[in-house]
């Protein structure tokens, strides 16, 4: 007899899997991350508390983020073998392409590469979240025929990574935007990034390969390649009158508008979306041209009345990192550099209480004669 399988199509709403990490509470419209909202912890907490969350399951006080600070800055370098793999690299690849390729190749200086237990993985975690800045910026860099930047130890994770971006030590409202803007991108339960590590996580691979997965899924412009698709659809035109036309036009075209609309924020606007739309109007204001938050809040209307779609994330990211002077291909990079944080986490515990994940399919072909 045949048995009837559920199809979904996306796997939309299903649960995959039991997590103490996170939840988008669609009831309370709250992201919870270990029991704390993740727009509250956007006003007052950094990145790194942020990783210390993820990882040990509770927020630091002080002491616990003092140390953790100096433990992401003793891994700011990497091996100088990885600068020259990317040396190797054809010039018109994709940054996230050797970004994906520098985690490969990290795995071959890991002499526990087999130890699946939750302290080395923890530690592997955060030596990994410590290298990713320089891993980041530096793919870029050396695809674009340009010399490779070392990290400042001095500065705070985040300010280092933002001065290895743009060559300028940032200021410290600079740093602050840039870091909450690390913070709402570290963590959002299960998109596709998140299950496709767990996925590689759940056949007993190692961090690095279940990372490297991750970074070719968020490379997609239906996940995180959206934010680039976004700045490149700003820079178009230069006047709110123009951003409006572009955007009735493409509606007309039924061109796909980055930016707009989420698979779990169906009726409103993506909350993280909220924070960096303030951050862009500090940003702007502090310009003296808010020129580029009105194109932002014009499309937004438009589309709202035309599509019944709201901004995520990626729609208000997107400027606030044009404003700080981050390069568009780097965009993408970034989220990946950011969401690692939440990656290892799953990661860890998909290897403490693993399941394979073994699917089944609804078959559409030829039936056997």
């Amino acid at each position: 007899m045949k048995t009837e399988e559920t199809f979904v199509p996306g796997l939309k709403g299903v649960v995959a899997c039991e997590t103490g990490i996170s939840l988008l509470d669609t009831e309370r419209e709250k992201i919870n991350i270990r029991g704390h909202d993740l727009i509250d912890l956007s006003q007052g907490k950094t990145y790194a508390d942020m990783v210390y969350l993820l990882l040990e399951g509770s927020l630091p006080d002080d002491r616990e983020r003092e140390k953790l600070e100096k433990k992401l800055k003793a891994h700011y370098d990497i091996p100088e073998n990885v600068m020259e793999v990317l040396e190797m690299l054809p010039e018109n690849m994709h940054a996230m392409d050797g970004q994906r390729t520098a985690i490969s190749v990290l795995a071959g200086y890991d002499d526990k590469i087999d130890d699946r237990s939750i302290s080395v993985n923890k530690e592997r975690a955060y030596e990994l979240l410590g290298q990713l800045p320089a891993i980041t910026v530096n793919s870029y860099r050396i695809l674009n025929g340009k010399a490779p930047v070392k990290p400042d130890p001095e500065l705070s994770y985040s300010a280092n990574f933002l001065y290895m971006i743009t060559g300028k030590e940032p200021t410290d409202f600079q740093s602050k935007i840039f870091d909450s803007s690390l913070l709402l991108y570290s963590e959002h339960e299960m998109p596709n990034s998140t299950f496709t590590s767990r996925v590689i996580a759940s056949t007993n691979s190692d961090m690095y390969g279940a990372l490297s997965g991750a970074v070719a899924s968020l490379k997609g412009n239906l996940h995180g390649g959206a934010n680039e698709a976004v700045m490149r659809m700003l820079k178009e035109t230069d006047s709110v009158s123009g951003f409006e036309q572009l955007m009735k036009t493409k509606l007309e075209k039924k061109e796909k508008i980055m930016g707009f609309g989420h698979r779990v924020y169906m009726n409103r606007m993506d909350p993280r979306a909220l924070v960096m739309k303030e951050s862009l109007k500090q940003l702007c204001d502090m310009k003296g041209d808010t020129t580029l938050l009105e194109m932002c809040e014009a499309g937004e209307h438009i589309m709202k009345e035309e599509k019944g779609l709201y901004p995520n994330l990626d729609y208000y990211a997107a400027p606030v990192y044009w404003m700080l002077g981050v390069p568009i291909p780097l965009y993408t990079p970034i989220f990946f550099s950011s969401r690692a944080a939440g990656l290892c986490a799953h990661i860890i515990e998909q290897h403490d209480n693993n399941r394979l994940f073994r699917p089944r399919v609804k078959y559409t072909g030829k039936e056997l004669e």
